[in-house]
């Protein structure tokens, strides 16, 4: 397996597919997962002639379950790790949930003279949090609740939320797939508790408004009106406000998931905006 080691001694994983000439795509995934997540994405990119890069966010899958630095800077600062080793330039950054505030983070602080486009999928900027200047956010006691799940029986609500809101699965009339959910579950159970635990404050108290008004690369942001995650009005439709040079498209009764439930749909339309 193929690991870059970060500035304060961590071990990120990272899987490095195509061509090595070829445009490369790099993946930011979302918690609690890891690079496994984006396994549709990568092969159908690879197929179509890209080189595609992802790598296992720090206390994630295979990656060090180091005890600190679960937060947008050191998340961003081992991407860039992954992305120096490697040279990668003219390079599309794709970012879900989590990783879409990743890509931010990246793209502004890391990114001068290597970044083509970008791309966040159902992803946390601006702001998840509920704030007296965000009132629109999702209220403390939400994230709060995640905590206390997950210190009390991470097993059990990795598996709750892969069976129900996370892909729709508990909406009426849609049928579970079992291998989903249980992929899901494996890559959670995969990372570590405590980087899991920490990383609830860095994907819902981080602040990108300042970053997002100076990204300048041409980004396309996406999600479904369905996700019970991430409000669509209060993330993406901000986001695309704010950025400089976006464009925006909003998936009808999509979930959070829709990378995985909808790929049919949304590989094709990520393909039409990296090539336009």
């Amino acid at each position: 397996m193929s690991y870059v080691t970060t500035r304060d001694g961590v071990q990120i994983y990272y899987k490095d597919w195509g061509p090595k000439d070829a445009q490369p795509i790099v993946f930011h995934h979302g918690w609690p997962l890891s690079s496994d997540d984006w396994d549709n994405q990568m092969m159908f990119f690879v197929l179509n002639g890209y080189r595609v890069v992802a790598h296992d966010r720090r206390g994630h899958g295979r990656s060090t379950q180091v005890s600190g630095g679960h937060d947008m800077d050191h998340y961003a600062a081992d991407a860039a790790a992954v992305v120096n080793h490697l040279d990668l330039r003219n390079a599309i950054h794709i970012g879900h949930s989590t990783g879409g505030g990743e890509v931010v983070r990246y793209v502004v602080k890391h990114g001068a003279g290597r970044v083509a486009k970008a791309i966040l999928v159902s992803s946390v900027p601006p702001l998840m949090l509920q704030t007296p200047a965000n009132p629109g956010g999702t209220p403390m006691a939400v994230f709060d609740g995640y905590r206390a799940s997950l210190a009390a029986n991470r097993a059990q609500f990795y598996r709750d939320v892969a069976s129900g809101p996370f892909y729709g699965f508990n909406r009426p009339g849609v049928t579970a797939i079992q291998g989903v959910v249980d992929n899901w579950w494996r890559q959670g159970m995969t990372g570590g508790a405590k980087p899991h635990y920490d990383g609830i404050k860095a994907f819902s108290e981080t602040d990108f408004t300042e970053e997002l008004k100076v990204m300048n690369v041409p980004t396309f942001v996406i999600q479904g009106d369905d996700d019970q995650i991430v409000p669509y009005k209060d993330a993406s439709v901000k986001t695309a406000a704010l950025l400089p040079n976006a464009q925006l498209k909003i998936y009808k009764g999509y979930p959070h998931g829709m990378l995985t439930t909808h790929a049919d749909v949304i590989n094709p339309d990520l393909l039409a905006f990296i090539r336009s």
